[in-house]
């Protein structure tokens, strides 16, 4: 029936007495047999699947009861508009007087035109690929693609395939490592695969001009220190401190290997990591600060690159060793007389006149609660974090409200029956707590929601607020 279902009937019961689910079920049926004719009999459209299921929430305090129906039909229009007139023609649940008010008629394939609209929408925007490929962008990925297919083995580890041929070498870490250096082209790397340098590596290195070419972190130390007890290092190169090869891009690839450094220089060192990066011109922190050049044909080696805007005169001011006169730096001056009104402090008299023309508010939840609930107020109120009201309505417009509410309140006080369409909702947006006048009977109770009846804080507030 929910899958056919075109209105839903809302509908609020009170009962002079105490009364269940049962009764308000038994006096639908009852009090509506024969009144609308059999074409409308609520029976026979039940058993027809016209109308479903009718679910009624009740609870009973201080000895009434207050309830919500919902009657889902695939009904039309005026057929629907009639049955629901009808049912305000009970006047008795049980052994008690009672009162049933339609409150609403809900059209279901309202919410579901306005689903599939958004959605259509999200479709629009995100479901169609607009984009077109340049040339250069086919061809670039096409030679990367070649380039990583260019893995190769020597002697059962991850390497280019230039290793074998090539008067240099690089020694990496991983299997990873090499994927990337084969991404930019460098095709002459093999990696140790781990702190235990093979037999095959430490051979390679005797005959080649070797570049150890390893991550900026503790490990990378670990693998430099083992390849040279086992083998021949000529050029030492890092990846920036905590970072690793495998997550360099090509500027910050090459620029490692430009700056390698020759193993002699920091041989001798316990921290052979922090030493590149004082002299390899990094952005890594170097231990000690090395003096500036003084000598004027003490460049940094050429590269290929484009050079970077104002490399000129930091070029100029390395090899003069001076800095900018600090006196040319702005200062801030004091503020002073003439000074902008936004500049100026507040008025100590400003302060002592907005909290007299405030108004008083409760400063707890429970004070919320007094306020709204036991001053029968019939309204609800949405509190933050702070207990500050964020905003408040008839208590019969709490679930609309509340649907629509930013930001999600974290507290709302309700004088009313707590029911269970207004607990879920709560649930779902993340409400924290709801302090209702009484809490009706409910099929589920989510965990993530605290609730309280106003009766169950008489003595001191929820949690002690």
């Amino acid at each position: 029936m929910e899958d056919t279902s075109k209105y839903l009937i809302h509908a609020d019961v009170t009962a002079d007495g105490v009364v269940e689910r049962s009764d308000v079920v038994g006096a639908i049926f009852g009090q509506t047999e024969g009144l609308l004719g059999d074409e409308l009999d609520l029976r026979d459209l039940r058993q027809s699947q016209k109308v479903g299921r009718i679910d009624v929430e009740i609870a009973s305090t201080q000895g009434q009861s207050h309830g919500h129906l919902t009657i889902a039909t695939s009904l039309d229009k005026v057929e629907t508009a009639t049955l629901a007139a009808s049912l305000e023609t009970i006047s008795r649940v049980g052994p008690c007087r009672a009162d049933l008010e339609v409150t609403e008629i809900e059209d279901v394939r309202a919410a579901k035109r306005k689903a599939v609209v958004d959605r259509a929408k999200e479709l629009l925007r995100t479901g169609f690929d607009d984009s077109v490929m340049s040339s250069d962008e086919i061809l670039a990925e096409v030679r990367q693609h070649v380039r990583v297919e260019d893995i190769t083995e020597y002697e059962g580890l991850p390497a280019g395939p230039r290793v074998t041929d090539s008067d240099a070498i690089i020694v990496v870490e991983g299997r990873s490592d090499v994927l990337t250096l084969l991404k930019y082209g460098v095709k002459n790397a093999i990696a140790v695969e781990g702190t235990n340098v093979p037999d095959a590596v430490a051979e390679l290195t005797r005959h080649r001009t070797v570049t150890a070419f390893l991550d900026g972190d503790r490990g990378g130390d670990l693998i430099l220190e083992e390849l040279t007890q086992v083998g021949d290092v000529d050029y030492v190169a890092f990846a920036p401190s905590g970072s690793s090869v495998e997550e360099l891009d090509h500027h910050e690839l090459f620029a490692a290997l430009r700056n390698k450094v020759a193993y002699d220089t920091v041989s001798g060192l316990n921290e052979p990591r922090e030493a590149v990066a004082a002299t390899d011109g990094s952005t890594s922190p170097a231990p000690v600060p090395s003096p500036a050049p003084t000598d004027p044909d003490a460049v940094s080696p050429s590269i290929d690159e484009p050079a970077d805007p104002g490399s000129d005169d930091r070029e100029a001011t390395s090899r003069s060793g001076s800095t900018p006169d600090s006196s040319d730096s702005p200062t801030t001056e004091p503020a002073g007389p003439d000074s902008s009104p936004a500049e100026q402090p507040a008025a100590a008299g400003d302060d002592v006149t907005d909290a007299e023309t405030k108004p008083d508010e409760p400063e707890t939840v429970y004070g919320h609660a007094a306020a709204v609930i036991r001053s029968g107020t019939d309204r609800v109120r949405f509190l933050d974090a702070e207990t500050e009201v964020i905003d408040e309505a008839d208590a019969s417009e709490a679930y609309e409200r509340l649907a629509d509410l930013e930001p999600v309140p974290t507290t709302v006080v309700f004088d009313g029956i707590l029911g269970q369409q207004l607990l879920d909702l709560a649930a779902d947006r993340g409400v924290d707590r709801i302090v209702a006048g009484s809490l009706g009977q409910f099929t589920k109770r989510p965990t993530s929601v605290r609730i309280h009846a106003i009766d169950d804080i008489a003595t001191e507030p929820p949690d002690g607020e």
